[in-house]
């Protein structure tokens, strides 16, 4: 998922949205963050490194020591065609961390070249990672690949959220060309437990049949990676359901898949909130607190 602010200063939303991938401005972004559990001090930010417009301003704790909170920022407001975003992410053995963002990541169009985004997480024996990124808007004309691996050891748990807006919707818009290609691998002590590739591709007879998105614009997926989901935690997620659209919940060894279609980012959010409700106590020892940036 991508991580996005309001527009720079001077810059109007439509100028943003009519990005020239040919502009010789494209942003490469390079983020580092290694969270540690300390005696003493619960978990902290231990290391964090940037390059180009993609950073964390400073670590947060609304739940107490124990919980690193972070926001992750970048400033250019979406990523256009020729862009190329890396995020790596440690979470030390035993140390607990959430990431998330101000608000909605944009996939701008391209006239060719393409935008990716790769993200790397590691998370140690006894560490939870949760990555609760906001949506990201996938703009008609897209040309991206966005890929995420995750590494595991010993009872390390992953809590993952990606959740897409096809087309800008308010406005009518909807993917005549362009394409997304989508990856995600996670891997428990060098073993592959997920793999999973996919392709958005504008205009394709997929996106309105009922074999594929059958016509909805948003669509989304909740990753979580423990081997303590048993078959309680999974009922308790299939009770839940979404106020619009369809979801379903499946359980695969060391894994729960919950998914999300409809015709709403809002119903969507909350319906995976709901989830992760039911889950976190379970899984990571705590009861769930929507990230504030989340109301604002």
């Amino acid at each position: 998922m991508l991580v996005t602010i309001s527009p720079p200063d001077g810059v109007r939303p439509s100028e943003i949205a009519d990005l020239s991938v040919n502009s010789a401005r494209n942003w490469c972004a390079r983020l580092e963050l290694g969270f540690e559990a300390r005696a003493g001090h619960g978990t902290v930010l231990a290391h964090r490194r940037h390059e180009g417009p993609l950073r964390v301003q400073k670590a947060l704790y609304p739940e107490g020591p124990e919980v690193c909170h972070a926001l992750m920022l970048h400033p250019p407001a979406g990523i256009a065609g020729g862009d190329a975003l890396s995020v790596q992410v440690r979470v030390g053995e035993g140390a607990k961390a959430l990431i998330t963002t101000p608000g909605a990541g944009k996939w701008y169009r391209s006239n060719g070249p393409l935008a990716t985004q790769r993200l790397d997480f590691e998370v140690g024996r006894g560490g939870v990672f949760e990555w609760l990124p906001q949506e990201s808007i996938v703009f008609d004309r897209v040309h991206g690949r966005t890929e995420t691996v995750v590494r595991l050891a010993g009872d390390g748990v992953y809590i993952g959220l990606d959740l897409l807006c096809l087309g800008r919707t308010a406005s009518g818009e909807r993917l005549t060309r362009g394409l997304l290609r989508l990856a995600s691998r996670i891997e428990r002590d060098g073993r592959l437990i997920w793999s999973e590739q996919g392709l958005i591709e504008g205009g394709s007879r997929l996106l309105d049949s009922p074999v594929g998105l059958g016509g909805q614009p948003v669509t989304g997926s909740l990753l979580v990676a423990s081997d303590a989901i048993d078959g309680s935690l999974l009922a308790a997620c299939r009770e839940i359901r979404p106020r619009v659209g369809d979801a379903a919940v499946t359980r695969l060894p060391g894994l729960l898949v919950a998914r999300y279609l409809g015709p709403s980012a809002e119903a969507a959010r909350a319906w995976f909130v709901a989830v992760w409700s039911v889950l976190r106590p379970a899984l990571a020892g705590r009861p769930a607190e929507v990230p504030r940036i989340w109301h604002t």
